[in-house]
This record gives structure tokens, sequence and C-alpha cells, in this order.
């Protein structure tokens, strides 16, 4: 359902852009992205940090998974004291495991940080460089086709995804 709204308001859009003349271009950021050395390299630090950090959480739920077990295992011979202590462990174990998580992947945490500082200052200058080719060329509409927008059938000449490139200074 969302796809066909979406694909009746690009349609929509395109009919209009036709009929008014106006100039668009359609280019492709992640094609751009993926030609940029600097990208590919931060992409692969990133991918590497969030696997590090996964096996980190990983171990410390197979500690607490263990420690679970343990409890299941030992619970009909333990006092109620000793029962209430091991389950207030566990607890406590519980919520570190979340609260690692959260902070390494969660909203604002470790790899959005890294993301930012590493994959923000390209994305900016991809920015800088379609803005430029728009005000140079006269575009009313550059459209992307690689997230969120859908083109189902776009005229080849009109992708100027190379033409940012070679702005940037990127040979491809």
């Amino acid at each position: 359902m969302k796809k066909l709204i979406a694909l009746l308001v690009t349609v929509g859009c395109l009919s209009l852009m036709a009929s008014a003349q106006e100039r668009y271009a359609i280019i492709d950021t992640k094609y751009i992205l993926n030609k940029i050395p600097e990208y590919k390299e931060s992409d692969k630090k990133l991918q590497a940090l969030g696997e590090q950090w996964q096996k980190e959480i990983d171990d410390k739920q197979a500690a607490l998974d263990r420690m679970y077990k343990n409890y299941e295992a030992e619970q009909f011979m333990l006092t109620d004291d000793l029962k209430k202590k091991r389950e207030d462990e566990l607890f406590v174990k519980e919520k570190e495991v979340r609260e690692l998580q959260k902070k390494r992947f969660g909203f604002e945490g470790d790899l959005f940080k890294e993301r930012q500082k590493m994959v923000k200052p390209i994305q900016d200058r991809v920015y800088n460089a379609i803005q430029k080719i728009a005000i140079a060329k006269v575009y009313d509409f550059i459209l992307d086709k690689s997230e969120g927008i859908t083109v189902i059938f776009a005229d080849p000449k009109l992708d100027k995804s190379d033409e940012v490139l070679r702005e940037m200074g990127i040979k491809y």
C-alpha cells in the first residue's frame, strides 16, 4: 500500500514537472557514496566496530544465560534468601546487557556517534556537490533514486551521479 501511494505521488510529481517543463535530474547517492574511497573505508571500520561490540554483547548474554541455567538447576535447593539474592544478581546482569546494547546500538549510541563522525562529512561533501550542480544547471528538482522515492523508469541521460563524482574530483 505504501509503495502504491509512493508510486502515485512520484508519477504525479513527474507528470507535473513534465507539464510545467521544469528541469530535474535523478541521482543515486548510494552509487555515489560507493565510489568514494573514504566512504568505503569508513563503512568497513563501522562494520568492524559493530561486529566487535555485538560480540561483546553476545558474550555477556551467554554468561547471563549460563547464570539462568545454573539458577534454574539449583533453585529448589536454595533458601529463600539465597533465591532472592540470585534473582537480584540475574536482574542486575540482565539490566547491564540491555544497557550495553542500548549504549552501543541505541538511538544516539556509540555506533550512531561513530557514523556521524566518519560518514556525515562525506555525505555533506556529496550534498554540497549536488547543490552546486543544481544551481549551475538550474535544476528545479533532483530526485534520489537510491532510497525512499522509488523510480520505476528513468532515462539514463537524466542520471547525474557521475557528474557529482566529477564535481567532487572522484575518479570512477
